[in-house]
């Protein structure tokens, strides 16, 4: 028996040991959102990876209770912060005072000091808002007057915005939509489950209250596990051809694409979707990541990154069908 299987075979009871709680998690949560397996897995992979992530869906679909719960179950504290066209970028990160007493100023912080931060319905606040957010959360520090703060780990933006009402809204700029590790995109549950979410929710009466079933050190230390995952070269190279596939679509065969896309995807889509992946394989209790775990979440990694031309959207072609259009001509290994 080689050394590198010996080495597979620690690591795989490894990542079994430190992925236990995933499981834990998804029972609890079970108790209030019903369905959306698929928004809970990738707001997981978004913990595991430190990357933010942006929510489309139309109103109703569990999107912030989910999140909250989410931050009640593994111990963190939850801000959530209603986008406004009236908010100020001192109204999330906080400002300096004046004190009469004292005759000095001291600072108050504001909601963004929290681990787990619902930044809800960003499109409805100007641009100066939106950019101090992401500033933030690029940064993982806020400046108030000359101090400058660290936050604290983990530090998760989860924004959502809504789809429907597009009167009265800031879109976001593409340069800072690409800070974003994922966009989901969050749709009805289907007829069993709504009719599960009726009998259950249907009633006046207190709330479910959820356990907390892990620590935030838990999952800074899963973080490193997430690190040692095993990603073959051959899957890696996968990742770059269907990244590089965006940008140069003529040299992988895919010629229809180059007058559809007009700008692909930044190395920021390279770096997201190795982690991600690794966080999926994590997720499914693996030491080693497939292709399928790159397949599974490059459609989050890339549906906001592609910007379609005027002949594209001319030919009713958005940028989820452009990211299947690339992902069924690159050859998977």
């Amino acid at each position: 028996m080689s050394e590198y299987a010996i080495d597979m075979a620690a690591l795989g009871e490894k990542i079994k040991e430190h992925s236990a709680f995933i499981d834990d998690i998804r029972a609890e949560l079970d108790k209030v959102v019903i369905g959306q397996k698929y928004m809970i897995d990738r707001l997981m992979v978004g913990l595991l990876t430190n990357g933010h992530v942006l929510l489309e869906g139309v109103p109703g679909l569990a999107k912030t209770l989910t999140i909250s719960s989410l931050a009640t179950v593994i111990d963190t504290d939850f801000q959530r912060i209603q986008f406004t066209p009236d908010l100020l970028p001192a109204d999330l990160i906080g400002t300096l005072i004046y004190n009469q007493k004292e005759g000095d100023f001291f600072v108050k912080k504001g909601p963004i000091f929290a681990n787990i931060i619902l930044a809800d319905e960003i499109n409805r606040s100007p641009a100066k808002v939106q950019s101090a957010l992401l500033e933030a959360m690029q940064e993982k520090q806020v400046t108030i007057g000359e101090e400058s703060f660290k936050l604290q780990e983990p530090f998760l933006v989860l924004a959502t915005q809504n789809p429907v009402e597009q009167e009265g809204t800031y879109p976001l700029p593409e340069a800072q939509v690409d800070r974003f590790m994922l966009k989901l995109k969050v749709d009805y549950p289907s007829p069993s489950e709504e009719l599960e979410i009726m009998r259950r929710m249907a009633k006046t009466g207190p709330k479910t209250t959820l356990e907390k079933v892990v620590s935030p050190q838990t999952i800074l230390q899963a973080r490193e596990v997430v690190n040692q995952i095993y990603m073959d070269e051959k899957v890696e190279k996968y990742i770059v051809d269907l990244v590089f596939a965006t940008r140069r679509p003529a040299e992988y065969g895919i010629q229809e694409l180059d007058e559809l896309i007009s700008f692909g995807a930044s190395p920021r889509a390279t770096i997201n979707l190795n982690l991600a992946a690794r966080a999926q394989a994590f997720m499914e209790h693996r030491a080693y990541v497939t292709p399928e775990d790159v397949r599974t979440i490059a459609m989050d990694v890339f549906r906001h990154r592609l910007i379609p031309t005027f002949e594209a959207e001319a030919e009713e072609i958005g940028a989820e069908q452009l990211v299947e259009m690339v992902m069924n001509n690159i050859q998977v290994p």
